[in-house]
């Protein structure tokens, strides 16, 4: 018996698995969205079962209340890159799955790009413009999207399918208003149940994979941990799914106008936050555009008008040429994309961006 046939050997126990099964696996690729309490159980069990290419998006560092559920990292850990510290755990594991990490935070310009070398994606997100965004993606791509939320005791599973007519956007149209819905931060969840909805995305990506069993397509399973209640809604079909497709295919083009802000930034004008901070004693006369998503401007924000990179390319005539403009996001990334999209596109040359964000503002 070699290494690997000895490795996945229960598997080979199964009745309806086979050698070509465990192939399905090993040449399979798989990216997840979210390194977080559900993307830790789903990055540890498809790389156990050798899944052959996993990728993993995250931009945020481990900090303390991340522990109790997400079980990859230790107190070492805080303050690193959470993908950087996955990656090299989830490596010691299996040598034979090749993983990728992105630190990144997704959104319009990045979201086809990251999904396009890949066959599933799993949503472990935590935020609503994630999740709709995701499900617009994964349309215009045509790919598998397995999706999963949790709230406090309760969570939900499905497999979002547009090629037979199921999506995110069919149960959830419309978002909720931003702050409406405690995230995990203020409503709370305990560890294990992000480790049973976690799981049982895992077990939904190898369905499919191999194409044993059922998958959750056309339902929503929910699960109440307090009391093991399960139940699976039955979802109703959109037939009007390729005209919606092609809407979004027609906003996306014009979202991907935005340029990667890794080229050609060479000669952006930057202040630093001694220097915006200056401009606010001084009163200067100047605009403020924040380019973050609405969720992150309701949870903090420096008082400027939100502009959302996605709507850059039908918003930009509410931005001033007479006057500098400053344009910020978290970091300063989101922010140097809409001012080389700005000047190559529109021939602005009074734009500035803020150093760091709203993180180095904080902590300024």
């Amino acid at each position: 018996m070699n290494h690997q046939t000895n490795r996945y050997s229960r598997h080979f126990a199964l009745p309806e698995f086979s050698d070509q099964s465990q192939q399905k696996l090993e040449h399979a690729s798989v990216l997840v969205i979210g390194c977080g309490g559900l993307g830790h159980p789903v990055l540890q069990y498809l790389t156990a079962a050798g899944v052959g290419n996993i990728g993993i998006v995250d931009d945020d560092v481990i900090e303390l209340s991340n522990l109790h559920r997400q079980v990859l990292f230790t107190e070492k850990d805080l303050g690193q890159k959470k993908t950087k510290v996955a990656l090299k755990r989830l490596q010691a594991m299996n040598s034979g799955v090749q993983l990728k990490d992105y630190d990144c935070r997704i959104h319009a310009q990045n979201i086809l790009s990251l999904i396009e070398p890949y066959q599933i994606i799993v949503d472990c997100t935590d935020n609503f413009p994630a999740r709709y965004l995701l499900d617009d993606a994964c349309a215009i791509s045509s790919k598998k999207l397995v999706y999963a939320a949790i709230y406090q005791h309760e969570g939900q599973v499905s497999v979002f399918d547009s090629k037979a007519g199921f999506r995110y956007r069919d149960i959830f149209p419309t978002p909720p208003i931003a702050g409406s819905i405690p995230d995990c931060d203020t409503g709370g969840v305990l560890g294990t149940l992000t480790g049973i909805i976690g799981n049982i995305q895992a077990n939904e990506v190898i369905k499919l994979i191999t194409g044993i069993g059922d998958p959750l397509i056309g339902r929503l399973l929910m699960f109440n941990i307090q009391t093991y209640d399960s139940t699976i809604v039955h979802l109703k079909k959109n037939d009007d799914i390729k005209s919606e497709i092609t809407e979004l295919l027609e906003d996306y083009a014009e979202f991907c106008r935005i340029p990667d802000s890794n080229k050609n930034n060479q000669n952006m004008k930057e202040i630093s936050i001694s220097e915006y901070k200056e401009m606010l004693d001084n009163r200067e006369d100047f605009q403020l555009i924040d380019v973050r998503e609405p969720y992150e401007f309701e949870e903090f924000n420096l008082g400027g008008e939100l502009i959302p990179i996605n709507t850059i390319p039908e918003n930009y005539n509410k931005i001033f040429r007479d006057k500098k403009v400053v344009i910020h996001c978290r970091a300063g990334s989101r922010s140097a994309q809409v001012i080389q999209y700005l000047e190559q596109t529109h021939g602005f040359e009074n734009l500035y961006n803020l150093s760091g964000g709203v993180l180095a503002w904080k902590g300024h």
